[in-house]
């Protein structure tokens, strides 16, 4: 495509091309779930003491909503975009403590006495992150159904790095960027990518700039251009746009917590691997623990009653321990509702001998969509998640974690390659990144991507931000089967 053919095809679907419609968005998307926290606080609080507080008296503290947009912006919330979700939970959660906070502060140093308003506030910030991720997710949505909240921006790299950026920023609704062009001197390449265009000529960022007013530049590997073009290109193209994104052709490597080194003026990345240290495994035994009993406690009564149906409804035991691989290839028994009838191997060996497309099914998900040994009770169970709550068990014996890798059987080994021992170095998880990310819907390649990321960049604002996921992955049923 020519420079003179790109300027009628942008300026046919490009109008603007600054973040202020997408930060103007997520501020008012701010504004209102802290608005709704403050009234979740306040109506708790009234429902369980009339005369504690006025519910509707939460409207007078309004006035503290542009305190919090303040503390949001100083926490670099806003555009809101190519934010890590783990990143993004934790700002919110510092910025909400320093809020509420602040208003609980203020308050008692006015009236000398911690009241019912303040159990609202504390009430208010518990249940702010939680209102805050999802009013953001809803307006990540809205903006991408309407497409108004992608930002133009030129990827210079139409090879194998190109593509998988531009195919990722087309799918993703939170990415923010849009590509608009690429660039890229290889002849071999077509006029267009999955309807981005494509100029054969990097040296045009400068006109670009000019002419469309494109203020962000993606650079990708380009194998064809050797050390001097190279350097050529970023100075006198690349470096024309006000931001500029380097992606290393070794990013592979997808560490979110990765650090900039001057080794004496050559540039260095650091990442480590932070499960390897042992006050990090600590804090994530304590979360496990912790949660795993609160969240036993609260649902005691809706597993007793589980294991009483699935005794009521089939033959055999409530509960069923399958055989996994744990940290470093240890094996050990993975509890679950048991949602299979008893001989549901013998089955499994009949099904897969006589029909080979659940044969090739199996092979490629280890799973059956359609899997004739389910119960009718256990199709609910496994539809809901519900089947995997007595891993719970597992975990306060140390066995599992809240979040990690998949729990795998021996003969999935192998379809993890060199990853494997990497990938278990560290428990696997009653939930993790590939199941908020797609569950049973994924290939193995795609899990394997998805561990490593968790592993390279765990923190525990990723776990949380992990179990935040799953409660909207369970309800929806969403790859479960």
């Amino acid at each position: 495509m020519t420079l003179t053919e790109f300027d009628i095809w942008y300026r046919s679907r490009y109008r603007r091309t600054s973040s202020a419609l997408t930060a103007t968005a997520m501020i008012l998307s701010d504004l209102l779930g802290v608005m709704l926290s403050f009234g979740s606080g306040f109506f708790l609080v009234n429902l369980y003491d009339l005369s504690a507080i006025n519910f509707k008296s939460f409207v007078t503290y309004w006035p503290y909503l542009p305190v919090f947009i303040l503390v949001f912006q100083v926490s670099n919330l806003y555009p809101g975009i190519s934010l890590a979700p783990s990143e993004e939970l934790k700002h919110f959660v510092v910025s909400s403590l320093m809020g509420h906070g602040g208003i609980i502060f203020s308050r008692y140093i006015e009236d000398q006495e911690f009241d019912a308003i303040s159990v609202a506030f504390i009430i208010s910030c518990v249940v702010s992150i939680f209102i805050l991720l999802s009013c953001r997710s809803i307006t990540h949505s809205l903006l991408s159904k309407f497409r108004l909240g992608g930002i133009p921006a030129v990827v210079f790299g139409g090879g194998t790095m190109g593509r998988m950026l531009v195919d990722r920023l087309l799918n993703s609704k939170k990415a923010g960027y849009v590509p608009a062009l690429i660039l890229d001197e290889d002849p071999a390449l077509e006029d267009v990518y999955h309807g981005v265009p494509i100029i054969r000529d990097t040296k045009i960022g400068p006109e670009i700039v000019r002419r469309f007013n494109i203020k962000m530049a993606i650079v990708t590997s380009m194998p064809n251009l050797d050390a001097q073009e190279w350097n050529a290109m970023l100075h006198n193209s690349v470096f024309a746009f006000r931001y500029h994104v380097l992606i290393p052709e070794f990013s592979n490597i997808t560490n979110i917590w990765m650090s900039v080194r001057d080794f004496d003026g050559l540039l260095g990345f650091v990442t480590s691997h932070k499960l390897k240290m042992f006050w990090n495994l600590g804090i994530k035994r304590f979360v496990d623990i912790s949660l795993s009993l609160i969240i036993g406690l609260i649902l005691l009564p809706l597993l007793l009653a589980i294991a009483l149906l699935v005794k009521v409804t089939s033959p055999g035991p409530a509960l069923y321990g399958h055989k996994r691989l744990g940290i470093n290839g240890k094996p050990f028994k993975a509890y679950k509702f048991r949602s299979m009838v008893i001989d549901a191997d013998h089955r499994l060996k009949a099904l897969l001998a006589s029909d080979p497309k659940a044969r090739s099914e199996w092979d490629v998900h280890r799973k059956l969509k359609d899997d004739p040994r389910v119960t009718k009770v256990g199709k609910f169970l496994r539809q809901t998640s519900l089947d995997e709550f007595p891993q719970l068990i597992n975990i306060l014996k140390g066995e599992m974690s809240l979040v990690g890798p998949r729990p795998i059987v021996e003969d999935e080994v192998v379809k993890y390659g060199e990853d494997y021992r990497r990938i278990f170095s560290v428990k696997p998880g009653l939930s993790g990144l590939w199941q908020v990310s797609g569950r049973s819907d994924t290939d193995y390649n795609e899990r394997v991507a998805f561990d490593l990321y968790y592993l390279q960049s765990w923190s525990v604002w990723l776990d949380l931000w992990i179990l935040y996921k799953t409660i909207g992955v369970v309800i929806k049923g969403k790859g479960a089967y």
